[in-house]
């Protein structure tokens, strides 16, 4: 066997555009600066900042796009071997009514919209994967959510670990993130973040940006 490089961890990284409520979804904007914010600051030894990609605000209308990025993920031209590099799946969304980050340990396979997402959906109590199981399923992060969570509050952010994503959208979506990243080998987070109103933009960019140097810090 040749010699292999050092293990680095590839993140990919998505948002949500606005919704029912939200005018201006921050993670759309993290999302969108996060590549050219990072460039500038520097990337941390041993990351790879993947696609960077805004889903809608929707369940069903999200997945789709989020498989191809998932598939090319594993099967285009940058995927990364096994043996070389590891995949992590960072899903940023918003919680309007939140003082503080949310490191989310888990995702329930219940989807039960509050209100119509932004494609006029609104199930009700039903199962986000039914060949999964049932509404009670529960589908946990393999990353140390405690850890991340604590390591960030040394650098004196506001941050907090969190067991309920909700039942929307961003519950959904991080529901099909975590099977797929157990299918493959991967691993999966989903991060609540404030409104800008709350924690500004400023502050919001470097906390992502800290917290990709502690996801890379794992490995």
């Amino acid at each position: 066997m040749g010699s292999e490089g050092p293990s680095v961890v590839t993140i990919h990284v998505t948002g949500f555009k606005k919704f029912h409520g939200v005018a201006e979804n921050p993670t759309e904007t993290i999302v969108s600066n996060l590549k050219d914010f990072m460039q500038r600051r520097g990337l941390p030894k041993g990351l790879v900042l993947g696609s960077c990609s805004v889903l809608e605000a929707a369940g069903q209308g999200a997945i789709s796009p989020l498989y191809q990025i998932f598939q090319s993920s594993v099967t285009g031209p940058n995927a990364e071997p096994s043996s070389v590099g590891r995949v992590i799946w960072l899903h940023l969304g918003v919680n309007r009514g939140a003082t503080k980050f949310a490191i989310e340990h888990q995702a329930v396979n219940e989807a039960t919209f509050r209100c119509p997402d932004e494609l006029g959906w609104k199930p009700q109590r039903i199962p986000i994967i039914p060949s999964d199981g049932g509404i009670t399923r529960i589908r946990e992060t393999s990353l140390p959510v405690n850890n991340v969570t604590e390591a960030l509050a040394k650098m004196g952010y506001a941050v907090i670990p969190s067991n309920d994503a909700d039942r929307f959208v961003c519950n959904y979506v991080y529901y099909h993130s975590l099977q797929f990243a157990e299918e493959h080998g991967n691993k999966s987070l989903f991060v609540h973040v404030p409104l800008f109103m709350t924690i500004d933009e400023d502050t919001q960019m470097l906390f992502v940006a800290s917290l990709l140097e502690v996801l890379a810090s794992l490995y």
